[in-house]
Order: C-alpha cells, then sequence, then structure tokens
C-alpha cells in the first residue's frame, strides 16, 4: 500500500510536460513534414484533383451515413440495386448537376484556400484581413458541402425502400439480415419477415 502510495505522489507531482511526450505519432517528426513544399498548404494535390473533378471529397458523409444514398455511388451501384433505366436517368441528371455545381465550388474554395495560405508567405496580414479570408474560405467551404449534402436529399425520392436499405448493405454500413439466419429462427419466417428473395 506503501509503494502504491508513494507512485501516485510521484505521479501527480511530475509536471503535465512529461506526459506530454511522442508516443509513436511523430517518431521523432512532424506529421507535416513535406508539406512546406506544397503550392496550398492546407491541400494536398490529391485534394485539389478530387475537388477539380467535383469529388465529394467526404464532405457528405453526414447524409451517406444517415442512409441517404448518393448519386455517384448509386450510379456506381445500379446493376446491384437493380435501378430501372428511369431510375438511371434520373439519377444521372441530378449527378451531373451535382458534379458541375461542385466543381465551379471546388475552385473557388481552391482559391481562397491559396488566398490564406499567400497571406502568410510574408507574415505581415492583418487580424482583420486574415479574419477576411477565413470568412471567405470558410463560405466557400460551406457552399461547396451544400452542393454535395442538397443532391443526398433527392435520392431517396427515386429509389424504392428496399433499394435504400439494399443500398447501406453494399456500402457496408449495416448488415445484410438475408445472409445468415440467426440461431432460434425459423428460416422461412426470417426470410419472409426480412424480405429475403428465394
Amino acid at each position: 500500500m506503501k509503494d502504491i502510495l508513494f507512485t501516485a505522489i510521484v505521479l501527480l507531482a511530475m509536471p503535465v510536460s512529461a506526459f506530454a511526450q511522442d508516443h509513436g505519432h511523430n517518431h521523432g517528426g512532424t506529421p507535416y513534414a513535406g508539406f512546406e513544399a506544397r503550392e496550398i498548404k492546407s491541400l494536398s494535390d490529391q485534394d485539389i484533383a478530387e475537388l477539380r473533378r467535383g469529388g465529394g471529397w467526404g464532405l457528405a458523409l453526414p447524409a451517406e451515413l444517415n442512409g441517404l444514398p448518393g448519386p455517384a455511388h448509386l450510379l456506381e451501384l445500379q446493376e446491384e440495386l437493380a435501378l430501372s433505366s428511369g431510375q438511371v436517368a434520373a439519377i444521372t441528371e441530378l449527378f451531373e448537376e451535382m458534379r458541375v455545381e461542385a466543381i465551379a465550388a471546388g475552385e473557388r474554395f481552391i482559391s481562397a484556400e491559396a488566398a490564406v495560405s499567400a497571406a502568410f508567405e510574408d507574415a505581415e496580414v492583418s487580424q482583420e484581413e486574415l479574419a477576411r479570408l477565413l470568412d471567405t474560405a470558410a463560405e466557400a467551404r460551406a457552399a461547396l458541402r451544400l452542393v454535395h449534402l442538397s443532391r443526398h436529399l433527392s435520392t431517396p425520392a427515386l429509389l424504392s425502400d428496399e433499394q435504400v436499405r439494399r443500398y447501406s448493405i453494399l456500402r457496408g454500413y449495416s448488415d445484410d439480415p438475408c445472409a445468415k439466419v440467426p440461431e432460434g429462427h425459423d428460416p422461412i419466417m426470417w426470410r419472409r419477415h426480412n424480405g429475403c428473395d428465394g
């Protein structure tokens, strides 16, 4: 008991900085090594390429992971989801509109981030100018997110409940209840209740 109490007192007396050492995150370096060569410090070449092609860049995750499918992935999975030609046409139109708007919004965001990056090149940016640049970048990012998220609001009306359920399974967000009948359940009743084929 004395040893435990002594250890506790020693630990409490140690400065916080003693615990804030590298725990394998940086391995003696910095996670940003190499970033200094970027043209826009906050965006990688991959980020810029994704934005310039109108890609989602993870901006629609709140919709995607809450059961609202994205048009790009719906088109990728059209065969597995047994989308009709009418559904494919409507989703394609939605996707193309989104892509055009996303490319334009992505360019505005890239420009805004480039301006923030450039402002620090001479380190003489004022607080007021910095606030303005950050507001512009935040507004550009919000507009880009709106482009992607708003299209997820439009997709459920184009799909059946079964297609939405199947999409979630195919994307790995939920388990397929038809893949395995739980122990103790009647297989026929289980499959019928869960809309399984065969």
